[in-house]
């Protein structure tokens, strides 16, 4: 039921999460012109966080509370357009309609796997399926989401090569799971780049590494947070 309570419609997902992307995402010139606002609709105040593009906090929200965790379902979005691109003539990788349910799928699933590990590991924080006190409550949304080369089934056998394995950009927000009271947002873009930069030969383990490093590093920012937070 608290699930269903923070749930809504992927249309008003994908327009509020699209507004934060593109304060991330456009050029640095347009971004110092376009500064974002001091406070959010909501109450929240920006925070300065060289780490991750942007955040913001309730200020009167005490986190030190919190010693539980419990993460919702992640809500996955394609790259606009990324579909179509995929077939594209001439393109050697064709994109089915179950294709795309099964790479979100993969991808929400691989997000829960992480940071369930990297928040519980080294007697961190408990993981829960249910509300409660002391219950910190994460939604979380990988949006523009771009696999350069996905593992599709396709004719004939082929190598793919990319200097990238893609990129995403991670919105969350953390509520108390108790009153729904929202306590922070933050949304980051990052790009997996393979190494030195030089084309490499890129398939579905390629690409699900390039991911788990990812969303390991975004998860490891999250636990450092928490961890200063609570003296650890």
């Amino acid at each position: 039921m608290m699930q269903n309570y923070y749930k809504v419609s992927s249309f008003l997902i994908a327009g509020a999460l699209l507004a934060m992307a593109m304060m991330v995402a456009v050029p640095g010139p347009i971004v110092a012109e376009e500064q974002p606002p001091q406070e959010s609709h909501d109450g929240l105040k920006l925070v300065s966080d060289r780490k991750i593009a942007l955040a913001y906090l309730d200020s009167n929200a005490d986190l030190s509370l919190y010693d539980k965790v419990m993460i919702l379902d992640c809500y996955v979005a394609f790259r606009k357009d990324w579909e179509k691109d995929k077939q594209k003539p001439g393109s050697r990788v064709h994109i089915s309609a179950s294709d795309v349910e099964r790479l979100k799928a993969d991808t929400s699933t691989l997000f829960r796997d992480v940071f369930t590990e990297k928040l519980a590991e080294n007697d961190g924080y408990e993981i829960v399926n249910a509300a409660g006190e002391g219950v910190l409550l994460i939604r979380p949304a990988i949006i523009d989401l771009d696999i350069e080369a996905p593992d599709v089934s396709s004719a004939g056998r082929s190598r793919t090569y990319t200097t990238t394995a893609g990129s995403a950009t991670l919105y969350i927000e953390l509520y108390d799971s108790v009153t729904g009271d929202i306590l922070a947002r933050a949304v980051d873009k990052k790009v997996a780049r393979s190494a030195g930069g030089y084309l490499s030969y890129t398939n579905r383990v390629t690409n699900q590494a390039e991911a788990r490093r990812m969303l390991g590093k975004w998860a490891d920012l999250l636990r450092d947070k928490l961890d200063e937070i609570h003296g650890k």
